[in-house]
């Protein structure tokens, strides 16, 4: 098996950078596997006094990782000033490329399953002569485990049954995994010929969109309740939706598990993401998978209409679910706004 690399892009949140780290290090191939580290440059003074704290932490953790072999080896990019997420990412995974033909995609709030790693080379030696299958997701909003006790996610991410002991997850039916035209930009991966084909970088919303029917353009959005073409008005446009919309084109195919592997701690203080948990929560937060995830190659991948739908329906509003202070709030924005 070759193992891909990570590349891992990191701005500068000190904290969740380690706990991703932490994750990372305590995955079975970790000793196996060659780590890039992109660390974007900062914006202003308070900044770069939060980016060389960082990159501090970053190289404290390599001289450790080094001298007891967590790690098969780190290799450290430091950016000379701010290049925002897209282009760290879009010219990291370039860099990375350059000498490898995959690479697994974390960014600094992504905390892993212990056999997340498993799993992605795994899939990469399955499917690598496959070109429909585009990408590789370690995230999934769905959870098609049906599972033995009821159980609850406490903060620190561990699953416990109603009376508090904890347990591992222990399916009792499973989906292992399924084939989706969506991605997941939480931890995932790719090849080098799918991206190098495919992926562009669109500048403006005409661009992305050329070719497109309202048909695909209902069909990317699933019926309105994924309005993920918004993003196209951002500037720069995020290289998410840009890989979204290649896989669609491409009539392409994301292999993607049937409980997640990982979990964004990010959400109250990500890039493209703001929540609190005051007024909302997050369906899809939910403790990563913490047994291995066997993969059989399926010689004709196609997606699941009814997966489809049961996606469809969790994405619903983001997949932000509202605490009854939140409704009302949300119920007297809305009255406000159309007075």
């Amino acid at each position: 098996m070759t193992l891909a690399p990570v590349a891992l892009f990191v701005y500068n949140r000190t904290d969740n950078m380690m706990k991703t780290l932490e994750c990372l290090v305590r995955n079975t191939l970790a000793s196996e596997t060659e780590l890039y580290v992109f660390s974007d440059g900062g914006k202003d003074q308070k900044s770069w006094q939060q980016v060389n704290q960082v990159r501090q932490k970053l190289h404290e953790f390599k001289q450790l990782a080094d001298r007891k072999k967590t790690l098969k080896s780190i290799t450290i990019i430091e950016r000379p000033h701010n290049y925002y997420l897209e282009r760290n990412i879009t010219e990291g995974i370039a860099q990375v490329f350059e000498t490898h033909d995959r690479i697994i995609v974390l960014e600094d709030d992504i905390c892993t399953s212990p056999y997340y790693l498993q799993y992605m080379n795994q899939a990469f030696d399955l499917y690598a002569d496959v070109p429909q299958v585009m990408h590789v997701a370690g995230f999934t909003n769905l959870d098609l485990f049906e599972t033995d006790n009821k159980q609850r996610t406490t903060d620190n991410g561990q699953r416990t049954t109603d009376n508090g002991q904890q347990t591992a997850t222990k399916p009792k039916n499973r989906t292992t995994v399924y084939f989706t035209p969506h991605m997941s930009g939480w931890g995932w991966g790719t090849w080098r010929d799918r991206w190098k084909q495919h992926f562009i970088h669109y500048q403006t919303r005409e661009e992305a969109l050329q070719g497109m029917t309202p048909e695909d353009l209902n069909a990317i959005q699933y019926g309105g309740v994924f309005p993920c073409l918004k993003s196209l008005d951002k500037h720069p446009i995020p290289w998410d939706i840009c890989w979204e919309i290649a896989i669609y084109k491409a009539d392409g195919l994301c292999l993607t598990p049937g409980h997640t592997l990982v979990r964004n701690i990010g959400l109250q203080n990500g890039t493209h993401f703001r929540a609190s948990s005051i007024l909302q929560h997050y369906e899809f937060d939910r403790a990563p998978l913490d047994t291995p995830l066997p993969l059989v190659r399926v010689e004709n991948p196609q997606k699941d209409p009814h997966i489809e739908e049961l996606f469809a329906e969790a994405i619903r509003d983001w997949g932000i679910r509202y605490t009854p202070l939140g409704k009302i709030i949300r119920y007297l924005y809305k009255k406000l706004s159309h007075q």
